[in-house]
């Protein structure tokens, strides 16, 4: 009986460590580089970077007590773009995002303001004259005062309104073959709204409705306009959750996307629960592990096959440009996440571009004190708005001219153990 127990014990001590083996992330092997039509690129929006805010209800939020700072200039990429086009077309970018404000071109009901658009026509003609294809957001969060005058998404004429308007938009850019965003991060939309008072909580799924509707419906109309236009709504992906956050919208949508367009930042396991400083506005002391960006993009290539995946916004935050507590560098961090995208490609995912968020600091919704871009700008000091380049942008250019950081290149951080990105596969199933 002890001899039988002993074995018992010792078969389930065995089992055990070859579970926990299996579980371990395997040793990194390399990474094939990317194909010559992969589109890298660099993203921005248009109320965070341009500036000179007309009124919105982001405009006002940015005015309030809710907020740690105003959004005063902003880097005033408003004046200052054929700057910033030119430093992504020095990275060797081939796309570069930016958002199309109704706020600045419909200020008030009817009225457009042709300066505006004019100022719109010239920035998409910088980026195509550069070489590069933009990709256009039509909503990223912000809309004008006088929707917001009406209620904002909570009143029943704004679908009509943000379709009028943006109808407008896309019968003016179609010919120039931009990838399309509808919506930026729907979830993560209603809830700003919300925190910041632009909706009653009860009235969630009303807004969620109507972005599912209107985003059904320019779809059709930019496809009327340019058949063969590539649309999609980028979702933030959020660790473990993100399936069923699909639920409320991706998958009402799924048979109006041309390709998954997805922003990764942060990551958790069982060791990194330090997520929770994204809720306290410290982002830049939340984990942000590179190998999650293959859990994410291994999700979506299961839940939405035959749909090509694109990489809309990943970067990484610090405190005022200063270095992390982790001490993460963007330049690795880079490095990193390009190592784990082509990892995916090599496993048969179709990844089809990478954007790196952002191109410069901007305003984080709130603050200036979380920093993102590859060219740091102390709005807040510097008057100048001086666009300093980090070690980041070096690396960038060179991942971009080499289609990938190289066949000898490892992670300069260990896979997570027992990854919860996408849980449970991330961790049952790492990556090999």
């Amino acid at each position: 009986m002890r001899t039988s127990l002993r074995t018992t014990t010792f078969a389930t001590v065995l089992c055990l460590v070859a579970t926990l083996m299996a579980m371990l992330p395997a040793r990194a092997d390399a990474a094939p580089g990317l194909p010559d039509d992969f589109l890298w690129g660099v993203a921005s929006s248009g109320f965070q970077t341009e500036g000179s805010s007309p009124d919105s209800n982001w405009r006002r939020y940015a005015r309030s007590a809710a907020t740690h700072d105003d959004i005063g200039t902003s880097v005033d990429f408003r004046h200052r773009y054929r700057e910033d086009i030119a430093l992504a077309k020095a990275l060797g970018a081939k796309v570069y995002r930016v958002g199309i404000e109704w706020a600045r071109l419909e200020p008030s009901p009817g009225r457009i303001d042709q300066d505006e658009f004019a100022y719109y026509d010239d920035v998409i003609a910088e980026i195509t004259a550069a070489g590069m294809r933009p990709m256009l957001t039509l909503d990223h969060w912000v809309y004008p005062g006088w929707i917001a005058d009406r209620g904002g998404w909570a009143d029943a004429r704004t679908p009509a309104a943000w379709l009028r308007h943006q109808r407008r938009v896309v019968d003016r850019y179609a010919h120039h073959h931009p990838l399309w965003i509808t919506v930026n991060e729907p979830a993560a939309y209603l809830m700003q709204e919300v925190r910041f008072g632009g909706l009653a909580p009860q009235l969630a799924p009303v807004m969620l409705d109507r972005l599912v509707h209107v985003h059904r419906e320019i779809y059709d109309h930019i496809h009327r306009r340019d058949p063969g236009a590539m649309v999609s709504s980028n979702t933030a992906y959020i660790p473990t959750v993100q399936p069923a956050l699909d639920t409320v919208f991706l998958d009402r949508v799924r048979d109006k996307l041309d390709f998954v367009g997805f922003d990764y930042y942060y990551s958790v396991s069982p060791t990194e629960l330090g997520a929770a400083n994204i809720i306290a506005d410290r982002s830049w002391e939340a984990p942000v592990s590179a190998d999650g960006l293959y859990y994410a993009f291994r999700d979506y290539s299961r839940r939405y096959p035959g749909k090509p995946l694109y990489v809309i916004e990943t970067g990484m935050p610090t405190e005022n440009a200063r270095p992390r507590p982790d001490g993460y560098r963007r330049a690795d961090h880079v490095r990193d996440l390009v190592y784990w995208t082509q990892r995916a490609r090599a496993d048969g995912i179709d990844v089809m571009g990478f954007n790196y968020w952002s191109l410069t600091d901007n305003y984080e919704w709130g603050s200036y004190t979380p920093r993102f871009g590859l060219y740091t700008v102390d709005v807040k000091t510097d008057p100048s708005l001086r666009r300093k380049p980090t070690p980041a942008v070096a690396a960038y250019r060179k991942i971009i001219s080499a289609n990938g950081v190289g066949p000898a290149y490892r992670p300069t951080r260990p896979a997570t153990f027992c990854s919860l990105v996408a849980a449970p596969s991330s961790c049952t199933q790492p990556v090999r």
